[in-house]
């Protein structure tokens, strides 16, 4: 049987060369709870002070481009997921998809974006802890909460989904407080705007072609994580349909809630000229229910942040490891790719994305990091969108009805479009960086291939 056109229980991980070495425990819930914490349901609250301004006060309309915007790279995960559905992400999708070599490039480009995400989360939750006990370093802090990441991911899925589940219970619950309140401070108590508004959602006079593309290239960049579903296909029960749900359901319920916790914050202070960029929606949360709510989101921000994006960031970039080492395209494969015959994870990787991500923490200071982060993932989306329009609609020939014409060729284009006018945007730094990157990963595939001559020994056999 080809490894395509198979469908429910006869997807197996031989029929793609490999053998099943991870635990498939995972369900939809599990796999849409991780996609939720990567994506982290109270990530407006963090950066709401720096994109209020740009967006004219209308941070809801911004998330709600970028539902739309971002679907169709989530739509591209879902039929390649369905297609190939084994572990590594964006790296077996262009691989199996597109190209052996090129596959290569662009796993290795995303583990750019997850090998200092964490990096940056446990940078962000030092700076915070530290400014509430400055006592203590804020390298003790990056310390102790890498340990605890390390920890949980190497001990098996099933620890690590218990745990998202906890995590995203506590980040739901400290929202619906802030709601409740925030509304009760507008509807009730007659604050901010007295009622409800719309001008938070559309302002028709300011609203424009270059907005729309001004507020893409800001939304993107907040719903990076809904992919990291796709590095869990292996341990999960039946990954070509699951995966691909959970992938496009996560992304709009995130939406959703990023929409709607935004467009309370505007009700509840309409002058956002008033707010300090820094603490603006902690400073919101003071204005509707005092100090009270303002220290509960800060230590809910912390712990959604330093443990729980921080953990599904570790688990990702540990699958994309395994999976690329596996196929021997890395330096050390043959230890990057050693499964813990106890708890059936990819231990070996697991430890080294935790040295990695420490000694990056500690050198590096958080804004030099956040430059960076996001070239390796948008790189690679737009290869994966490009992987999609390649696969389905040129070689497999599957543009018979309209729904095809959409499916393999309009949306995919469309995500490349927009992912490639939101990477246009990044600065001299992040290119020169980003290329550097790139650099390395074609010296270190050459070097595996005999100078690209040959291909992954698994995709030589098939």
């Amino acid at each position: 049987m080809s490894e395509t056109n198979r469908t429910g229980e006869e997807h197996t991980i031989e029929g793609f060369g490999y053998h099943q070495e991870l635990h498939r425990a995972l369900k939809f819930r599990h796999l849409l709870a991780y996609g939720m914490v990567f994506m982290v349901p109270i990530a407006p609250m963090g950066i709401y002070g720096f994109v209020v301004g740009p967006g004219l006060g209308m941070v809801p309309f911004i998330y709600m481009v970028g539902i739309v915007a971002m679907t169709f790279t989530a739509l591209s995960y879902r039929w390649m997921s369905q297609e190939f559905p084994i572990t590594g992400s964006v790296y077996s999708y262009v691989q199996r998809g597109l190209n052996a070599h090129l596959g290569f490039l662009a796993g290795w480009m995303i583990m750019a974006d997850y090998l200092l995400a964490p990096a940056l989360l446990y940078g962000f939750t030092g700076l915070w802890l530290n400014a509430l006990v400055p006592s203590i370093p804020i390298w003790v802090f990056i310390v102790i909460f890498v340990a605890i990441n390390t920890f949980v991911t190497a001990r098996g899925i099933t620890v690590t989904a218990q745990t998202n589940f906890f995590l995203l219970a506590i980040e739901l619950v400290a929202l619906v407080i802030f709601l409740v309140i925030g509304l009760k401070y507008v509807l009730v108590d007659g604050g901010g705007t007295g009622g409800l508004s719309f001008d938070p959602i559309f302002q028709p006079d300011k609203v424009n072609l270059s907005f729309v593309a001004a507020a893409a290239s800001i939304a993107v960049l907040s719903f990076l994580g809904f992919d990291g579903i796709s590095t869990l296909a292996e341990e999960t029960d039946r990954p070509e349909r699951t995966v691909g749900n959970a992938t496009v359901a996560a992304l709009i319920i995130l939406g959703l809630i990023f929409v709607t916790q935004t467009y309370v914050a505007a009700l509840i202070h309409p002058n956002y000229e008033t707010l300090n960029p820094e603490l603006a929606f902690f400073q919101i949360a003071r204005d509707a229910g005092g100090a009270f709510l303002y220290y509960l989101l800060l230590v809910v921000n912390v712990i959604a942040v330093g443990i729980a994006n921080a953990l599904a960031a570790q688990v990702a970039i540990s699958r994309i490891l395994y999976s690329v080492s596996r196929d021997d395209m890395l330096p050390a494969s043959g230890f990057l790719s050693r499964i813990h015959p106890r708890y059936r994870t990819p231990f070996n990787a697991t430890l080294f994305v935790g040295v990695v991500t420490l000694v990056v923490a500690l050198i590096f200071a958080v804004d030099t990091i956040t430059k960076f982060v996001n070239f390796g993932a948008l790189t690679a989306f737009m290869a994966l969108n490009i992987s999609v329009f390649v696969y389905f609609f040129i070689r497999r020939g599957r543009r018979e009805s309209i729904w095809d014409f959409f499916k393999y060729l309009l949306f995919p284009l469309s995500g490349f479009a927009i992912i490639a006018y939101v990477w246009s945007g990044f600065d001299r730094n992040t290119f020169i960086f980003g290329f550097s990157w790139l650099a390395v990963g074609i010296i270190i595939g050459a070097i595996k291939t005999k100078g690209f001559r040959e291909k992954p020994a698994v995709i030589e056999d098939l």
